[in-house]
């Protein structure tokens, strides 16, 4: 059994289809609006989001803040493509308003409509789908051929080295002046939210995955990139729910008793939190993998890690149990959208949420995964730890040389 103090991989398989960081995409959008002409910069804000619909001069988009916005765009308006990564408008293309298609990222400048959920755009700034999509495939690929991840034994703040625990195995992170560091908040796994972080942040226990040259050897690393995080796995059966009331019926708490502290947790189901069903067929042909998998002892999550693996504990429970993540990696991006709705008492869930306060036993759930009952019977002491990687089918590298 994967032990449930450690928190995830820096990737919930959940959330496999998970969004890289758009490599400066931030900073576009505030660089892009400090560098406005005079007719623009009297605008008072601005609004930033994916394109969902186009329609003669307007457009509706996804907000970066979750809302949904009709964007007009007003006669006259600039049009600029900007590519992936650049700050600069010097480098932007003049396009057209029609050169907008689905799934393209937005900056638009002016001021709000007349009516809610309504923009008027001075100028608007965009990024293309298929570049950023480009932008994407090259970073997975790097993640894969030269990231390594594990959970963090001790971290020497005075040289900037952190070891990691890979399944059996120690890797040495080595970080430097030029490393970047970033970090998860508690209720967040995306890679576009994390934020700066530090070196001083990361403690032991925490899950962390760096990207640079490896050693000949696979046992250490030369950071380019650090992200960390710490997140809490939960397993077991729902003991009540209590859903939301009027225009929050969507979220609410559950209780469960957890199979590994057989604690009571509190989980608040939130809108955030991405819930998906775990088909019978799948589950049950992942609980014969495992093969029972239901050792009581301290071990790393069950992960899929490219071609490598950074999960197991050299035997044979540890290595079904990372074969079945690595199918759970594979699938979980196809798995269907489930809903609070969906839930019901007795049902069998496994949970990666926030960490708890100390001595709380509330956490907010990142993503919960229903369907498990074949997984959870097979592993009765709790189950597969669900992990997190940061590139999409493969946990950001070969496990630390494996």
């Amino acid at each position: 059994m994967a032990t449930r103090d450690n928190s995830v991989l820096l990737r919930i398989v959940f959330r496999l289809g998970i969004v890289l960081s758009l490599a400066g995409l931030a900073g576009f959008a505030f660089e892009a609006q400090a560098q406005a002409p005079a007719a623009t910069a009297a605008a008072t804000t601005s609004e930033r989001g994916t394109v969902k619909t186009v329609a003669g001069n307007s457009f509706t988009m996804a907000t970066d803040a979750g809302q949904t916005v009709t964007v007009s765009v007003a006669s006259g308006a600039k049009v600029l493509q900007l590519a992936v990564g650049s700050t600069d408008l010097k480098t932007a293309t003049v396009i057209q308003l029609t050169d907008i298609a689905v799934g393209d990222h937005i900056l638009a400048t002016g001021k709000e409509g007349d009516t809610a959920g309504s923009f008027n755009a001075l100028r608007v700034i965009l990024m293309k789908s298929s570049a950023i999509a480009q932008m994407q495939a090259a970073q997975q690929a790097d993640w894969k051929a030269r990231g390594v991840g594990g959970i963090v034994s001790t971290v020497d703040a005075a040289t900037g080295t952190i070891t990691l625990e890979v399944g059996a195995k120690k890797l040495v992170v080595h970080t430097g002046s030029k490393t970047e560091f970033k970090r998860f908040s508690g209720d967040s796994v995306k890679y576009a939210d994390a934020k700066p972080g530090t070196l001083a942040q990361i403690q032991a226990k925490d899950q962390l995955q760096a990207r640079g040259a490896k050693s000949a050897d696979g046992l250490s690393i030369e950071a380019e990139e650090v992200v960390s995080g710490s997140f809490k796995n939960l397993s077991g059966l729902i003991t009540s729910i209590e859903p939301g009331s009027g225009i929050d019926m969507a979220t609410g708490k559950i209780t469960i008793k957890d199979l590994a502290s057989k604690k009571a947790m509190t989980v608040n189901v939130t809108a955030k939190c991405d819930i998906r069903a775990l088909p019978l067929m799948m589950a049950t042909r992942i609980a014969a993998q495992t093969n029972g998998g239901g050792r009581g002892g301290r071990g790393a999550p069950a992960a899929a890690y490219g071609a490598g693996g950074a999960a197991g504990q050299g035997n044979a429970a540890g290595g079904a149990q990372r074969a079945a993540g690595a199918d759970l990696s594979q699938m979980m991006e196809r798995l269907p959208i489930g809903a609070l709705a969906d839930l019901k008492t007795g049902d069998a869930v496994m949970i990666v949420a926030s960490e708890p306060s100390p001595g709380s036993s509330t956490v907010d759930a990142i993503t919960l995964l229903s369907g498990v009952e074949p997984i959870l019977t097979a592993n009765p002491n709790g189950g597969m730890d669900l992990s997190m990687s940061m590139g999409s089918g493969a946990a950001g590298g070969e496990g630390g040389g494996e």
